[in-house]
């Protein structure tokens, strides 16, 4: 059928989001909007708003965006085509009609749905009879119960050519081909595809059968023989256990991904249900996207030899061109050899519960990957490392990740070869002048860390004493670099509450990240014009005397004018919290004269002095500053 962009709009203004998200989740009116608790990630604070005007939800919290279809795919867990027909029947729409040809082919896949049902009950009928004995003692060798077996459809194909054929003989030869359960060679009669084997349906989302994983019984190779691709089967875009593990994803908050069928089954027995699988391949972009429909951070669990090693860091490296703020992959290492089933069935699911609750984010398995890659003793090797984190940080598409990905493992190396910053970065400020998240080298020329940020009950506090001139500055920034605004999503959330032209300012640049992520500066322009902003834009843009380098319409160094940015929006932020502090203790000091008020209200002082002389460090002495 052909589902026309005029339907989906028709289909969406038809639906009140709040409505269908009431359903399931408790509203409060908050103004225009509705807040809750987001479903898609455990807080105690509403951070989840529904917009029935704009018709979209958002969680300032796990950054989970979308419509109601998106929300009947991702919440409910439904196919879209489901979703959108479950929605149309409750608007009062009609469906737009099959053509011929979509018709067919749907009727097509009907039968083949069949087939592969019976195929499915067939197989589980042998493993219950005489035949399956053997099948059934390799079960119980590997510790799976029939339990176990029963949830999972598994079944056994009998050593024999001609079982299945017979068995499904009413659908015809053609159609047990198509399927793939027979295999077609010229000149001869068509013959089982799956003998002797242990027996394991591959369902799609619906939980229909649509493919077998088959598990030699003894000896012999191939060890597992899976379907060949067919209508009903795209390897690289199905994802094993899926059906099962997205119910389970949703109350648990993640998904897990391990190399095999048996490790999937043996992890469901333990009691971890979202465990999926890719099915003898390596983890395409498909499986990737389809896994973060689920999680922001899907965690990636392979053997603990050197092949499963190797799987990791492929997908590590598929991973890296489609990552997004917030969005990325984190490893769980096994050790000694061992894979998800034998750890289970060894140490328990504490031990694998233990792992999981400390992850390899994707940047440290890089990381340690091109270290471990060449020795590191001449400074030729160490151009070489330097050279190959840069390679593998330009693959990543999303500006803002890349940019992070270039900071992280210039840091990295800084620390790692016992130096600072200022030793391998091109150019840095003079005295003072240490960027957000470098650290820098105290009067004995010892290393510091960078200081952590600003805590989430800093950010939120005293946003009515934003100073107007730093905050008219960041806002010329986020409009001159778009990009920057998802990634600040919740800090500047937090800034609505501000009163006057500010903080409505403020709301309408996010409600533009809400409203399209693949921003330009025009499309930022367009979308505050129509919110009544395009004057107080033009007024900002034409603000280049403002001294800041984002505010310049064409910085000579990007990258450093973002940084710069980034720089400003935190002490914007931390500054009116500190200073409102620091009013509170100048007060408390002046009642009781204590020791502790007086050593807190130094300590702010310093404090402010501190984010004072950040935020000097970033204004433009004179045009020089953009020339190297």
């Amino acid at each position: 059928m052909s589902l026309t962009p005029a339907f989906l709009d028709e289909l969406r203004a038809r639906t009140l989001l709040s409505g269908l998200i009431a359903k399931t989740v408790k509203l409060q009116r908050a103004g225009r909007e509705f807040r809750a608790c987001c479903p898609f990630h455990n807080e105690k604070t509403p951070s989840f708003y529904v917009n029935d005007d704009k018709g979209f939800y958002h969680c300032f919290g796990c950054s989970a965006h979308g419509d109601a279809i998106r929300w009947m795919t991702e919440q409910q867990g439904l196919p879209f085509i489901d979703a959108v027909k479950e929605l149309a029947q409750a608007a009062g729409l009609d469906m737009p009609e099959q053509d011929r040809r979509a018709a067919q082919k749907a009727e097509r896949a009907k039968g083949l749905h069949e087939t592969m049902a019976d195929a499915a009950a067939w197989f589980t009928e042998r493993l219950g009879g005489i035949e399956g004995a053997e099948a059934r003692a390799l079960l119980k060798r590997r510790g799976i119960s029939e339990e176990t077996a029963r949830a999972f459809g598994m079944g056994f194909a009998p050593d024999s050519r001609g079982k299945l054929r017979q068995a499904l003989a009413s659908y015809g030869d053609a159609m047990l081909v198509e399927a793939g359960l027979l295999i077609d060679v010229e000149g001869k009669e068509p013959y089982d595809r799956f003998r002797g084997r242990l027996m394991i349906p591959i369902r799609d989302a619906r939980g229909r059968v649509i493919a077998f994983g088959g598990r030699i019984i003894g000896d012999g190779e191939p060890k597992y023989l899976n379907s060949p691709e067919t209508p009903l089967f795209d390897k690289g875009r199905t994802l094993y256990n899926l059906d099962r593990a997205q119910a389970a994803a949703r109350k648990t908050g993640r998904i897990i991904a391990v190399e095999g069928y048996m490790d999937v089954i043996a992890l469901a027995q333990a009691g971890f249900d979202e465990a999926v699988a890719p099915l003898g391949t390596a983890m395409t972009e498909h499986q990737m996207e389809r896994l973060w429909r689920m999680t922001e951070v899907p965690l990636l669990c392979f053997d603990g030899d050197s092949a499963g090693q190797k799987a990791a860091l492929r997908a590590a490296h598929r991973a890296l061109p489609l990552l997004q703020p917030g969005r990325s992959l984190a490893f769980v290492p096994l050790s000694d050899g061992l894979d998800p089933d034998d750890l289970v069935r060894t140490k328990g699911a504490d031990a694998f519960e233990a792992l999981l609750a400390k992850p390899q984010p994707l940047s440290d398995l890089l990381w340690q990957s091109e270290v471990a890659a060449e020795p590191l003793g001449t400074p030729e090797q160490r151009a070489g490392l330097k050279q190959r984190l840069t390679a593998l940080a330009e693959t990543v598409a999303d500006p803002s990740v890349k940019s992070e990905y270039k900071a992280e493992f210039r840091e990295r190396i800084d620390k790692h070869f016992d130096r600072g910053p200022r030793d391998f970065q091109p150019r840095q400020r003079q005295a003072g002048g240490a960027r957000a998240g470098r650290g820098t080298r105290n009067a004995r020329g010892i290393w510091q860390p960078p200081e952590a940020p600003p805590s989430t009950k800093a950010r939120t506090l005293g946003s009515e004493g934003l100073d107007p001139a730093l905050a008219r500055a960041v806002l010329c920034g986020l409009i001159r670099h778009p990009v920057e605004i998802a990634r600040h999503m919740e800090v500047l959330g937090s800034l609505r509450t501000a009163s006057g032209a500010l903080g409505k300012l403020f709301e309408a640049v996010i409600d533009v990240a809400l409203e399209d992520r693949q921003l330009d500066q025009g499309k930022v322009l367009t979308i505050l014009a129509r919110s009544g902003f395009d004057q107080v834009a033009s007024d900002l843009l034409r603000a280049d005397t403002l001294p800041f380098t984002f505010c310049r319409s064409n910085p000579v160094d990007a990258e450093r004018a973002r940084d710069d940015l980034n720089e400003a929006i935190a002490v914007m932020v931390e500054q009116p919290a500190v200073d409102a502090a620091l009013a509170e203790a100048t007060a408390s000091l002046s009642r009781d004269g204590s020791e502790e008020a007086f050593s807190r209200q130094v300590a702010l002082s310093r404090r402010r002095q501190e984010l004072l002389e950040r935020l000097a460090n970033l204004r433009l002495a004179d045009e020089d500053d953009f020339d190297d």
